[in-house]
This record gives C-alpha cells, structure tokens and sequence, in this order.
C-alpha cells in the first residue's frame, strides 16, 4: 500500500531543480526529460533567454504535439469502427449464406 503514496522526486528542468511528488518516480523523471529537452531545442532555435518564455514556446510545441497525436487517435478509432462495422456485416453473411446451404438437402453427384 506504501507504494501508491506520492513519493518526493527531485528532478532538473533546464537547469532548475525541481521537488515534486508522485506515484511513479520513472514516470516523473522521463516526464521532465521531455519537457527539459523540449526547452532545450527551443532555446537552440531561437535568440530569448528567458526562461519563462522558453518555457511557454516549449509548452505550446508540446500541446501541438499532443493535439496531433489526438487527431490521429481519432482517425485511427474511426478506421477500426469502419472496419468493424465490416467485418460484422460480411460475418453475418457468411453465417446467413452458410445457414442456406446447410437447410439444403445433401445431394450426391452421380
């Protein structure tokens, strides 16, 4: 049970230290990792040293990141809902067709 208490973790954001506390230390840590090297090539690619405003472009870069990869969640459940429905159809078919052919009476070539 002691294992789902929120643990202290400390962990450095572009070179900031930060305590935090949770559940899953190796999932806070790779959570920081991302937002550190996001912040990183954020302030390779521009000329602000402001740590606040690199933080708000990382964050946004994050944000679009994650709306993309909703977007293709959402077409992804919609394929599979369409292959779905398909495959249901085309089942249901074959079981209708295969119900036929076995109320036929069995007939022998001669």
């Amino acid at each position: 049970m002691q294992d789902l208490l929120p643990q202290p973790v400390t962990v450095s954001i572009y070179d900031q230290a930060y305590n935090l506390r949770g559940v899953d230390q190796n999932h806070i840590e790779s959570l920081a990792t991302i937002v550190d090297s996001k912040m990183r090539a954020v302030s390779a690619t521009g000329t602000t040293v402001d740590s606040l405003r690199v933080a708000v472009l990382a964050a946004l870069n994050i944000a679009d990141e994650l709306a993309e990869l909703r977007e293709r969640h959402r077409e992804l459940i919609e394929s599979l809902d369409v292959a779905e429905t398909t495959t249901r159809r085309r089942a249901s078919s074959l079981a209708c067709m295969l119900d036929e052919a076995l109320q036929e009476p069995y007939r022998v070539a001669v």
